[in-house]
């Protein structure tokens, strides 16, 4: 939905209203009015009421923004809903001790559905540690209650996590749902500084609520060691707006919502949302791989300060230099040599290392990588194949079998140590045992705590040196039943404790 061409007078009433200012009072119009038909009403005046008079009503250009406005929030709030969390985390206390305290915890959050059959995107902080997670679908329009609807009125759903990725904040969710309303990342133009956007989500609890701002800054850095950019934006946000969606006056996502710098909790308009091309990169690897695939091409790059330049003799004192290239890897074959000095990637500008490997994050696994560099006082472009940077879960899961290596009880895939796994995973501090190499999204096991890479080491003291004796304890064990599994995680040994279910 699209603004209509708005004229000089309506464009002073619209900036009248946005900072709060009465509007100027309309004179009457000097042509003669036409008389009044003996058919109107004529109404007895009543020195207690006011009548409406021209001078009070909005003007069009008003009532045209509410309509898009309306119009906007009843086209988007379908697809946000509520998220419940159950899980353990720390808590806070007054005096400050050595000692950390966690404690059952409920959290609330929000989310966007992005798929008709029931995925949902969300904030990884907000489903972290999550025991339970359960979604709250909004009511239907026609349907929503002026009290708050109370839980388990057969809009709550339970949902299972499919992956979660921290480096980003995000994760996605599975509800068993069909046709549900959806929003898209595609968004038809780039975000610009200073345009409209809404968050809409359940700031303090309250489900489905819609506030309006502007964006303040396309590309924010809280952390200049880390390649993450965020959206900035004044609208007001909350804790439980987090997994929300920040959205354009077409009803696009800009943005997913996920925190805000504040010194008393609320809001001072200093919101900030996770880009729409990073959750659309994101969502489409955790959907099909459980974990984010990433890509490189071979090269070592650094930041360019200005003792580096003077050093080299550099045309400029800042931005990024490659520093080495893999002989016969993918970025030597493109022709990419030491001391270029990277432009732009994949069309965006390189001025910082963490902007580099964000665009080498988000490239796709089948595309050319387009760099342009400065050789010399020369400018050139080259096209570098990638390749996908393997990971050590992902050789794990390609050897296991999904009908032979399913652990169903707790919802994984599993396979037994070996030589070769051991070499793979380093020295371990008990060598027997079996990995976890990935959780079965189609099962609702319990919700133990295991992590890919985790080497189950015993269940309840009974040592775990097999699949068949990973199962044959569990069998033993009944619905509630209580677990300490002890597991090996980067070379620490710990305890996972849970029930089952």
């Amino acid at each position: 939905m699209m603004f209509p061409a708005f004229s000089r007078g309506q464009l002073v009433a619209l900036a009248f209203v946005l900072i709060g200012l009465p509007l100027p009072a309309q004179q009457p119009p000097a042509s003669p009015q036409p008389p009044k038909s003996a058919a109107q009403k004529v109404v007895p005046k009543n020195p207690s009421v006011t009548a409406p008079t021209a001078s009070s009503q909005a003007p069009p250009v008003l009532q045209q923004l509410n309509a898009a406005l309306e119009g906007l929030v009843a086209k988007v709030s379908p697809a946000v809903v509520q998220i419940l969390v159950t899980g353990y985390g720390p808590l806070e206390e007054n005096d400050h001790t050595d000692t950390a305290v966690v404690a059952r915890q409920r959290a609330i959050g929000s989310g966007v559905i992005v798929d008709p059959t029931g995925y949902i995107m969300t904030n990884a902080h907000v489903v972290q540690g999550a025991l339970r997670i359960r979604v709250v679908l909004p009511l239907p329009q026609g349907e929503r209650p002026i009290e708050p609807t109370p839980l388990g009125k057969g809009r709550v759903l339970d949902a299972r996590l499919v992956g979660i990725h921290k480096e980003t904040d995000l994760a996605l969710l599975k509800i068993d749902a069909r046709d549900l309303p959806t929003l898209t990342f595609t968004t038809p133009q780039q975000v610009h500084q200073g345009q409209l956007v809404f968050a809409i989500g359940s700031p303090e609890g309250l489900q489905n609520s819609v506030t309006m701002g502007v964006v303040s800054s396309v590309a924010r850095q809280p952390d200049p060691d880390k390649p993450m950019i965020y959206l900035q934006t004044d609208a007001p946000i909350n804790p439980g707006n987090s997994g929300g969606p920040l959205v354009d006056m077409e009803g696009n996502v800009v943005g997913i919502n996920t925190f805000i710098l504040s010194q008393g909790g609320g809001s001072e308009g200093l919101g900030f949302a996770i880009p729409a091309r990073i959750v659309k990169f994101v969502y489409a690897s955790l959907r099909k791989y459980g974990h984010v695939h990433r890509v490189e091409i071979q090269a070592q790059a650094q930041t360019i300060t200005p003792t580096l330049a003077a050093g080299l003799g550099l045309a400029q004192t800042f931005g990024v230099i490659i520093s080495d290239v893999m002989p016969g890897g993918p970025a030597d074959t493109a022709g990419l040599k030491v001391q270029d000095i990277v432009l732009t990637a994949d069309g965006r500008r390189i001025e910082t290392l963490p902007a580099f490997a964000g665009a080498l994050y988000l490239h796709p696994v089948d595309d050319l990588l387009k760099l342009e560099v400065m050789r010399g006082d020369e400018r050139k472009t080259l096209y570098v194949p990638v390749v996908e940077k393997k990971d050590q879960m992902d050789s794990l899961i390609n050897l296991a079998d999904p009908q032979n290596n399913l652990v169903p009880r707790l919802g994984i895939l599993a396979i037994e140590l070996n030589d070769q796994l051991r070499s793979a995973l380093g020295t371990l501090r008990i060598p027997s045992g079996v990995v976890v190499v990935a959780r079965a999204a189609d099962l609702t096991g319990p919700d133990s705590g295991l992590q890919t890479g985790d080497v189950i080491h015993s269940v309840n003291q009974k040592p775990i040196t097999s699949l068949d004796t990973l199962r044959s304890a569990l069998q033993q064990l009944k619905s509630g039943d209580s677990v300490a599994m002890q597991i090996e995680r980067d070379g620490l040994l710990q305890y996972l404790a849970f029930e089952m279910e």
